[in-house]
């Protein structure tokens, strides 16, 4: 039975001992820690999608996705901190839930790491042309290099996001041969980040006029099912913003008293992540408007359609917060603060290529276990003999990252990613709920407060949120789980390790591969030695 073919739990945490972490974060440490993980691209990039779904209910939206990320992430981190290896939700599965339900979670990971990687791509695309380019040398690139094809939603006379599908193609290669960025530099551009966000928030909240706010929901609260619209179909699309919050889950392993400290630090930091979120919002929409344009029907155009293109190139529209490819720059210009402006475009330049190689780095390693498990071919988990890197994993990913990033406007490409994070999440809940039962004794340094009850409400928090995406990017989850579905029973069910009574866990093969994850300077002395380079 596939559904029998469950990882011996026992085996991946005697490899998991291994490389014990120090206890050494405290309830502030964690909370400082988790805003720097979740402030992010999706707030420099996703306020002009969200705002033409949900108009002045923006606000609303970050508040609903930052709810259902809070119950998520209380699941996220007991089984973080109870299972404390490489490849996330996809080893959670495998350890409670059996190998099939394992490989659709891990398939899902891989969409959602690849898709979000093109996403931010095509965000930092939107900063480098607008703010490098044009406001710094006077280029303007030809539409036709600038955006996608408009019937993918890109821009009349659009043809290839070229600078989105260069910056992929130079992180990945950036990936392959080991290069990682420092905890030095991961500290830097964290600043930067939140600096830029609370310089906007100063300078646009006070100017902001209640009369913008209204009508503040001009789509409604709840657009229907598969529309996308509203301040839910909103809060859909902006979830991509709190993604990272499952790095401060799994950091309850090097947390001291974390029964206490870690629903402090993953709740503190959501909360000051949602305010931080509101106030852009607030101060964005209060000051030059956030209104969507609608369509003949009195519903909003679909973010990243061709109809909202069209309108956006037309003179009366193109200056609106819904038609900006680099929103929270285009306000500050807007406004009379040209060279802050220009500054937060430099800054969101500077930082969202960090962000890139992370997705990227997530995805790569989610592959690797995935073929080590024998899953998918072992070619996928071939290392460099020299950069000691995944390094033909890594190539075919960035490929993909790059073609989608070439072609797709950004808020399609969120909506997809977020279809398989949601997805993710959910299975995380019931594979808590599922190891409370089977395996009731396990030591677990983390328990959800009352199971009973945040389990459930983030399995239908999430998804309520996946119901509320556009139907388009609805489909785009199952269609990919068939073909994944495929793949296993013709390759994965067969050549299963585990199937094959072999019983393997990666964990030091993973952490002697380069580069060590990125913000981290320096290797735990606990880990594995890695391999001598070869002459």
């Amino acid at each position: 039975m596939i559904l029998g073919r469950v990882k011996p739990l026992d085996a991946i945490l005697a490899t998991a001992e291994k490389k014990s972490l120090h206890r050494s974060l405290g309830a502030l440490q964690l909370t400082l820690f988790g805003v720097g993980c979740i402030i992010g691209t999706g707030i420099f990039v996703l306020t002009a999608a969200g705002a033409q779904k949900a108009g002045p209910g923006l606000m609303l939206a970050f508040v609903i996705a930052g709810l259902v990320c809070m119950v998520a992430a209380l699941c996220y981190a007991e089984i973080a901190s109870t299972i404390p290896v490489a490849g996330s939700a996809y080893t959670y599965s495998y350890a409670t839930m059996g190998e099939f339900l394992a490989w659709t979670v891990g398939w899902a990971l891989v969409l959602e790491y690849a898709i979000a990687a093109s996403a931010v791509s095509v965000g930092w695309s939107g900063y480098f042309a607008g703010t490098i380019l044009n406001e710094f040398m006077g280029i303007y690139l030809p539409q036709w290099l600038a955006a996608g094809p408009l019937a993918l939603g890109g821009q009349p006379g659009g043809l290839i996001n070229l600078p989105a599908a260069i910056i992929a193609l130079l992180v990945t290669w950036l990936l392959m041969i080991g290069t990682s960025e420092s905890a030095k530099v991961n500290a830097i551009l964290v600043a930067i980040k939140v600096s830029a966000l609370t310089v906007f928030i100063f300078l646009t909240v006070p100017q902001a006029e209640m009369a913008r706010f209204n009508p503040f929901l001009p789509a409604g609260m709840f657009g229907g099912f598969g529309s996308g619209v509203g301040a839910v179909g909103a809060a859909a699309t902006i979830f991509f913003a709190y993604v990272g919050f499952d790095a401060v889950s799994t950091a309850a392993e090097e947390t001291k008293n974390p029964q206490r400290n870690v629903p402090i630090g993953l709740v503190g930091s959501l909360l000051i992540c949602t305010i931080f979120y509101v106030l852009v919002a607030a101060g964005a929409i209060g000051t030059i408007g956030g209104q969507p344009i609608m369509g003949p029907n009195g519903i909003p155009f679909p973010a990243g359609s061709e109809e909202l293109a069209r309108q956006c190139a037309l003179a009366a529209h193109s200056a609106k917060l819904v038609c900006s490819d680099e929103a929270l720059a285009h306000v500050l210009r807007e406004i009379g603060f040209s060279g802050i402006g220009n500054a937060l475009g430099i800054a969101a330049f500077l930082a969202l290529p960090s962000v890139i190689l992370v997705l990227l780095f997530a995805q790569t390693r989610i592959f690797f276990v995935m073929s080590r498990d024998g899953l998918l071919p072992e070619f996928l988990s071939k290392v460099h003999p020299k950069w000691k890197t995944p390094h033909v994993v890594t190539a075919i990913t960035g490929l993909v990252v790059a073609t989608g990033a070439a072609f797709f406007p950004v808020g399609q490409l969120a909506d997809i990613a977020n279809a398989g994070t949601l997805y993710a999440f959910a299975m995380v809940a019931i594979a808590v709920m599922v190891l409370r039962k089977t395996d009731a004794d396990r030591p677990r340094s983390f328990r959800t407060p009352m199971l009973w009850l945040v389990g459930p409400a983030t399995v239908f928090g999430c998804a309520f949120l996946f119901l509320n995406l556009p139907a388009e990017a609805m489909m785009v989850l199952p269609i990919w789980t068939a073909i994944g579905i495929v793949i296993y029973f013709l390759y994965g069910y067969r050549k299963s390790h585990l199937g094959r009574g072999i019983i393997e866990v990666h964990e030091p093969e993973i952490h002697d591969i380069e580069p060590a994850i990125p913000g981290v300077d320096e290797r735990d002395p606990l880990d594995p030695p890695r391999r001598p380079p070869e002459s």
